[in-house]
């Protein structure tokens, strides 16, 4: 018996800051099951060239690579034709694009504050905006990466997790306004990957020992969650489901 062909294939799926980290995951996940993959990457060239080759090689014609500085909206029309043109439809946009830094309050600058919100909050919701015509006609979906600082602000990051909040309730706005034919929901990752600036093992092992799994994720836990938001929770929207090793409910 011939096996049963997964409900995404030959879907097409939008993922932005897929060249690393968690996107890579997200892209590797849902082309397995079947997706066409629009791979978005900022600056990041040389990754997102060499995920686009592997995930080719394994089905070929599958992938198509866009860059996009994601502060500059004005750029975000001319994306979304490149996005029609390669398979005339769009089933899920991924907003996973993000940018993460400490703003101590004393500290933090006025051009801290437009990178943060501008990556975190703004472009999530003018790329919903863009992608919302061609979601519509698939009766598509739309997974915002959130985080759980979105709840519980992170010592030391008042602005980003300001952001992210903003991202929080943007996922239950979208879902109101493109419901009932555009689903919308988050994933609010824990401890999944490192800053990429780094955290020595002592503030390491302390994350750790407030999560009550008492260890660290793999960004394929959010590739996980993003699929089954994806292909199995129909009648879900306006979620965000958190992916943190039960951190949130340590005190």
């Amino acid at each position: 018996m011939a096996p049963t062909p997964s409900p995404l294939a030959n879907k097409v799926a939008f993922i932005t800051g897929a060249a690393r980290r968690i996107g890579a995951a997200v892209a590797r996940q849902l082309h397995e099951e079947g997706m066409d993959i629009v791979l978005h990457y900022g600056q990041s060239r040389d990754a997102a060239e060499a995920l686009a080759r592997d995930l080719d090689r394994m089905r070929p014609s599958s992938v198509l690579l866009v860059q996009a500085d994601l502060r500059r909206c004005a750029a975000f029309p001319d994306l979304f034709r490149q996005i029609r043109a390669f398979r005339g439809r769009l089933d899920l946009l991924v907003n996973n694009a993000s940018a993460f830094y400490p703003t101590p309050l004393a500290a933090a600058g006025e051009a801290q504050w437009d990178e943060l919100v501008d990556i975190n909050m703004k472009a999530p919701f003018f790329l919903a905006q863009q992608a919302a015509p061609l979601l519509r006609e698939a009766g598509g979906c739309i997974v915002n990466l959130v985080d759980i600082h979105a709840e519980r602000p992170l010592a030391d990051h008042p602005i980003y997790s300001m952001a992210k909040a903003g991202n929080a309730m943007m996922v239950k706005a979208l879902a109101r306004a493109l419901g009932p034919e555009v689903r919308v929901n988050g994933v609010a990752p824990g401890a999944i990957l490192w800053p990429e600036q780094g955290l020595d093992e002592a503030a390491r092992d302390e994350i750790l020992a407030r999560t009550a799994l008492r260890r660290a994720g793999d960004p394929r836990d959010i590739a996980r969650a993003i699929l089954y938001l994806v292909r199995d929770a129909d009648y879900v929207t306006g979620q965000i489901l958190a992916v943190d090793g039960g951190r949130t409910i340590q005190q």
